[in-house]
């Protein structure tokens, strides 16, 4: 059972979807990390992030937290250009993702949409040749969007010793390519299925969004023995709020409004690096301040000189 896909119409509960989902994504996850040899963490002791703590982990979101836009959009525009599908196709994939991405909730009639389209793209292709154009759109479309405050907090984890994962509702073979391409252990994503190496055009479970996302962390640390209340998670959507809310130590990260008055609420700590202030700060890792305010003032005076 392999991976890529995001979107599926599936007769059960959501609950069990995501459920499912975070099944799936949390093996296919395990899978790749082992398969990678991660080396084990060492045996310290330090502020938090806590050197050599081995229940600890941290997880990432992905869009618009470690890198500026959707890594969905960036591979759209990658298959795109490699003739995967026509400009109309294009247009209509483009369309669905604003309306996500503006509407900021879940349509039914624009998910099924969704699902049918970008399912039928990939229907039929090998598993091994849409990693290997993953790793050609990573290059051409990605490495230069990644945000260097975030990948500094995952850096002062790593440091730590501790584990870092990303977790996307991006399909789950471009989710791999970039934590390995930034150093980090693995990653969540959306798991689709594969029978002998080609993909079937079905998906396992649905997207992993919202709920789903809880569900691929609550599997994951269950399989790899970790104590949530220990783990830090790092998001930018309010749609992340389940995800966040599972671990002990939650970051709202470039948050969007939802997302910065709940964490406000909740006195959750926040930081923005999509400018170079610091956004209603109530606080980040000790070991990744200095790198993480330096990074968030690069990425900021990189947009700005874009915009000139």
């Amino acid at each position: 059972m392999a991976a890529l896909g995001w979107l599926t119409s599936r007769r059960r509960s959501a609950t069990a979807r995501s459920v499912l989902a975070g099944e799936a994504s949390a093996e296919a996850a395990r899978k790749s990390s082992q398969e990678a040899g991660v080396p084990p963490a060492p045996q310290e002791a330090s502020e938090f992030p806590v050197h050599g703590d081995e229940r600890a982990a941290a997880f990432f979101d992905l869009d618009n937290t470690v890198m500026q836009g959707a890594a969905l959009f960036h591979f759209g525009r990658g298959l795109y250009k490699r003739k995967f599908f026509d400009t109309r196709d294009l247009a209509k994939f483009a369309w669905q993702q604003a309306w996500f991405r503006l509407a900021g909730v879940e349509d039914p009639e624009h998910m099924q949409d969704a699902r049918d389209s970008a399912l039928s793209i990939v229907k039929g292709h090998r598993v091994a040749e849409l990693k290997s154009i993953g790793e050609e759109i990573y290059d051409e479309y990605m490495a230069e969007r990644i945000w260097p405050g975030t990948r500094a907090l995952a850096e002062a984890h790593l440091d730590a010793g501790q584990k870092v994962w990303l977790v996307t509702a991006a399909p789950v073979e471009i989710a791999q390519v970039i934590a390995r391409r930034l150093g980090l252990t693995g990653a969540l994503g959306t798991v689709a299925e594969s029978v002998d190496g080609i993909y079937t055009g079905r998906l396992v479970g649905e997207p992993l969004h919202g709920p789903a996302k809880a569900e691929a962390v609550r599997a994951l640390a269950a399989a790899e023995a970790l104590d949530l209340t220990r783990c830090a998670a790092y998001s930018d959507s309010h749609n992340d709020i389940p995800m966040l809310s599972l671990v002990g130590h939650p970051y709202a990260i470039n948050p969007d409004a939802k997302l910065r008055r709940h964490a406000r609420a909740m006195d959750w700590r926040l930081r923005d690096y999509r400018t170079g202030r610091k956004a209603a700060k109530v606080g980040i890792p000790a070991a990744a301040g200095v790198g993480a305010v330096a990074g968030g003032t690069a990425a900021a005076i990189a947009l700005h000189r874009r915009r000139r």
